[in-house]
């Protein structure tokens, strides 16, 4: 029985490892390079540990180890890779994808010049009394009539038609059977399916039918077939000036060919697309495709993503509509750990002081009251502070403070800069200083009553015995804390995104940066929120300077303070 287990083991193991390198060469192949090199050395490492007697002990972290690779050393990996390349808006396809879409998108296609609309009717099959998206449509072309076969689908993506293509044969050459009504077909038959007489432009009886055909026949379907007739002619559906949709002409924009280009200062023959107008070749350079206008100048058709090379790292010092608000960022960032640190930490400990002393009454109740800002969830205590307190309408501190106590103007706590940061270092002080105050409590009550009472007896003040033992000690405990804070409040994006959304903005800059953004949240607004679109490769590349600024401080700090050495030697 043991070893009907133990070959039904191997077994397993076996087909997990086949099917799991499977996976990884069709991840390779469709580009997701960084996913599959770390699937093939998860499997190498699960199978290592599995077969190999030594490794046995490991066998109970390969859970860990899975999540480890792919939410941790894949994130890693895929945001390196990201920030070498232009990867955002306008770049978010491969080239090959790209060179496809302006292939055969209908979108790139244009009606052949001088061309008249063809006469063409829909034919649609009934459930009961339902029409359905299965049609037939008979085309008229001079004096002859043609139907479409079934269509077949060219290019799809997610599942949607991205472009079909029907081959129309003469109506009397289809073999279909078709019942006429005063000279007028009416009904065809195929295969045991009745298909009837549904829709014509041009037939004004049929517009009922106008919304129908449109929303489930003509938008999701039709419109991206292109029909081609025994000359390799094509036809397609398209909306003319009046809002008609008539099937034209047509003819694609772009096509494959040979041209001579420079590159290195060599000149070579290579593919290119050829623009069928003009039958110009379009200019590739830095991840994008251009056209020539009539007037000679460079437009944009299509970009893909592509190897940038350091180009969003030097931007950041190049660049003087990025390096300067980017620097006014970065200095700000630390300003803001720091004084959250200060803050926190110095109002901490004043309290913890209070409550220390064995002679207060009401300790307890101090203890829960003071303890409720770190209680409720910051989201909630900053969208009170937000909407309460600073909002310069109606908020406590404009309305009854500034104005009627202080007879002031009421202050700008969102739209000027110094006091979106000095709201900002508020809040986050009120969040912050009941932990520094159960830490630095903590500590207080570990520290042995023997050393004050030899600093009194050698008489020492209040002050002294503070500065010279509880301090001391205190830091000691509390230090490696106030580092962790520091690199905490670095990254602390939540409060400063809910409260001021890191504005207001700055002027001068191509990038949304704001006067109270910190680089995680400068850094989320390029991703995501950027007026100019999203920039990914950009966001990547200050994610990982951000990853080397809080690393080498952390262990920078923790040298210093000693945080790594053992306390008694």
């Amino acid at each position: 029985m043991m070893k009907f287990w133990k070959v039904l083991g191997y077994i397993m193991l076996v087909a997990f490892t086949v099917f799991s390198i499977l996976g990884a060469i069709f991840l390779f192949g469709r580009g997701f390079y960084e996913l599959s090199v770390t699937l093939f050395v998860l499997i190498f490492l699960i199978d290592f540990f599995i077969l190999n007697r030594n490794a046995y002990p490991y066998r109970y972290m390969i859970p860990a180890l899975i999540l480890l690779f792919i939410l941790v050393l894949y994130p890693i990996a895929f945001t390196i890779r990201t920030a070498f390349t232009n990867y955002g808006t306008g770049h978010i396809m491969t080239r090959q994808e790209v060179v496809e879409r302006l292939l055969v998108d209908p979108i790139y296609t244009y009606i052949v010049p001088d061309s008249s609309p063809l006469t063409y009717s829909v034919y649609v099959r009934f459930e009961g009394t339902q029409p359905t998206n299965d049609f037939k449509v008979i085309v008229s072309i001079g004096s002859d009539y043609y139907v479409a076969r079934e269509y077949r689908v060219l290019k799809s993506e997610a599942g949607q038609l991205i472009l079909g293509e029907a081959e129309l044969i003469k109506l009397n050459e289809s073999g279909l059977s078709l019942e006429r009504q005063n000279g007028k077909i009416e009904l065809i038959r195929d295969n045991g399916k009745i298909f009837r007489y549904f829709y014509n432009p041009e037939d004004s009886e049929t517009y009922i039918n106008e919304d129908y055909f449109k929303y489930s026949i003509l938008f999701p379907i039709m419109s991206k077939i292109e029909f081609v007739d025994s000359n390799s002619s094509r036809f397609a559906i398209r909306q003319n000036e009046e809002g008609k949709f008539l099937m034209y002409n047509i003819r694609h924009l772009y096509k494959l060919g040979l041209a001579e280009t420079i590159e290195k200062g060599k000149s070579i023959v290579k593919t290119v697309l050829i623009n069928t107008i003009t039958n110009r070749p379009l200019i590739e350079e830095n991840g994008t495709f251009y056209d020539i206008n009539e007037k000679g100048e460079k437009v944009v058709v299509a970009g893909y993503i592509s190897y940038y090379g350091l180009k969003n790292f030097t931007r950041i010092f190049t660049d003087p509509t990025v390096s300067g608000p980017f620097a006014k960022i970065f200095v700000w960032n630390f300003t803001w750990a720091a004084l959250s640190v200060l803050f926190t930490f110095v109002i901490g400990l004043i309290l913890a002081l209070v409550l220390n002393n064995p002679n207060l009454r009401g300790r307890a109740i101090y203890r829960l009251l003071l303890i409720i800002p770190w209680a409720i969830p910051a989201f909630i205590s900053v969208l009170v502070w937000k909407n309460g307190f600073f909002n310069e309408t109606y908020g406590i501190l404009n309305k009854f403070i500034i104005t009627q106590l202080f007879g002031k103007e009421p202050i700008r706590w969102f739209n000027d800069p110094f006091w979106a940061k000095v709201a900002v270092l508020t809040v986050n002080t009120w969040l912050g200083f009941p932990y520094m105050m159960v830490v630095s409590l903590g500590a207080l009550q570990s520290i042995p009553e023997d050393y004050y009472e030899a600093a009194a007896i050698d008489g020492a003040n209040k002050w002294q015995r503070f500065w010279k033992i509880t301090f001391p000690l205190l830091m000691t405990t509390v230090a490696p804390l106030l580092v962790g804070s520091f690199a905490f409040n670095f990254n602390n994006f939540v409060n400063i995104y809910l409260l001021t959304g890191g504005g207001p903005a700055m002027p001068n800059t191509t990038t949304p940066a704001g006067s109270t953004d910190i680089l995680i949240s400068y850094t989320y607004k390029l991703a995501f929120e950027g007026g100019r679109g999203q920039d990914f490769g950009f966001a990547s590349a200050i994610s990982i300077i951000i990853f080397f600024i809080v690393g080498t401080l952390s262990f920078i700090n923790f040298r210093l303070s000693g945080s790594f050495e053992e306390v008694n030697r």
